[in-house]
């Protein structure tokens, strides 16, 4: 079990099974860390003082060698279609965004797992400083905690995808540890199909996930060859798309689930309806799903955003060839909240 700088335990850095080890080694019944993780997560207690249920000493003895971490906002940038961009304050004087997209019916959380990022993506802004650090698992759940605590009513359904700053999966360990926080009875409770991981395309992770935890999977893909994924994502020369596309195909995924292949629209790059013919080719034994995505511009860039006609025709030509093909519109263009433009103005060059 990690502990934080100052020698404590960070109940957030706990799964149930973690945190009942430990306070068995205090002499304390298991029982005792579900009632802990109650408070946490469905109580939103802050201190253990405020844990009646549990004995005094108990909770003096908790005070002096366990936290329960938070995170402070320094600012909270609301776009022109609601969305909300968060920048949060991280204890090590760091900072990390987040962002909510309300919705009708649920909301959708969009979580960070890395501080900038070592993948080198050409098109995607987030990781133009590279990578400075892995968040913590406490780190990655305060994004959501404080989130549902500050903005959402308790009683919202709300979608978790891991889509912020950073390659989730080059942080499994962490990443694995806040899945089973979210999915958790006594955690956060949420439905292992409202949470979506996506993923650039490390293999032995792709297959580790399917193992650990059956959560949704989405794979940035962005060309259907090998010439061009590699110009645009580097981690095509360690894992080519062949490689990717049999990795996807053996996901071990339940029922009625579909891994989703995202594809960033770049004018004049990956737009082309030859292009749509070769990503259908590429895709046509591999059950899933498809979000095009048009490139969010940013200064700078390289690439341009396609216009609605070539947009239109790239998912027709899709549909044609029976696949489930959705446009994603990017929420909160305007205060830099959309896909690949998070971060890059607070990390350190």
């Amino acid at each position: 079990m990690n502990k934080s700088g100052d020698g404590s335990i960070d109940i957030k850095n706990c799964t149930l099974s973690e945190l009942e080890a430990w306070v068995a080694s205090l002499g304390e019944s298991p029982y005792r860390a579900r009632q802990i993780m109650r408070w946490v997560y469905e109580k939103q207690a802050s201190s253990f003082e405020v844990m009646t249920d549990l004995p005094r000493t108990l909770r003096d003895r908790l005070e002096n060698i366990g936290k329960i971490s938070l995170f402070s906002i320094k600012t909270a940038a609301r776009s022109g279609d609601g969305t909300l961009k968060f920048l949060f304050a991280m204890e090590d004087g760091s900072a990390i965004e987040s962002v909510l997209i309300p919705g009708k019916s649920h909301h959708t959380i969009c979580v960070s797992t890395q501080l900038g990022c070592a993948l080198g993506c050409t098109f995607c802004l987030s990781g133009k400083k590279g990578l400075v650090r892995n968040l913590s698992a406490a780190e990655i759940i305060n994004q959501i905690y404080t989130i549902r605590r500050d903005f959402l009513p308790k009683e919202a359904t709300v979608n978790i995808v891991f889509m912020g700053m950073g390659e989730p999966l080059a942080n499994y360990d962490n990443l694995l540890k806040a899945l089973r926080i979210l999915t958790d009875p006594f955690g956060f409770n949420i439905s292992h199909r409202r949470i979506t991981v996506s993923t650039a395309g490390l293999l032995p992770q792709i297959d580790r996930l399917s193992r650990d935890l059956p959560v949704n999977l989405a794979i940035s893909l962005n060309a259907a060859n090998d010439a061009l994924r590699t110009r645009l994502m580097p981690i095509n020369k360690t894992y080519p798309l062949a490689e990717l596309i049999a990795a996807a195909s053996r996901a071990s995924l339940p029922a009625r689930k579909r891994i989703t292949f995202e594809y960033i629209l770049m004018h004049g790059i990956n737009d082309s309806l030859q292009d749509a013919r070769d990503l259908a080719s590429t895709l046509r034994r591999v059950h899933c799903k498809i979000n095009l995505i048009p490139f969010n511009e940013h200064e700078g860039a390289g690439f341009t955003t396609p216009d609605s006609l070539t947009v239109e025709n790239f998912r027709q030509a899709l549909s044609a060839k029976h696949f489930t093909v959705m446009v994603r519109q990017s929420r909160g263009r305007d205060v830099a909240a959309a896909c690949g433009q998070l971060g890059y103005a607070h990390l350190s060059s």
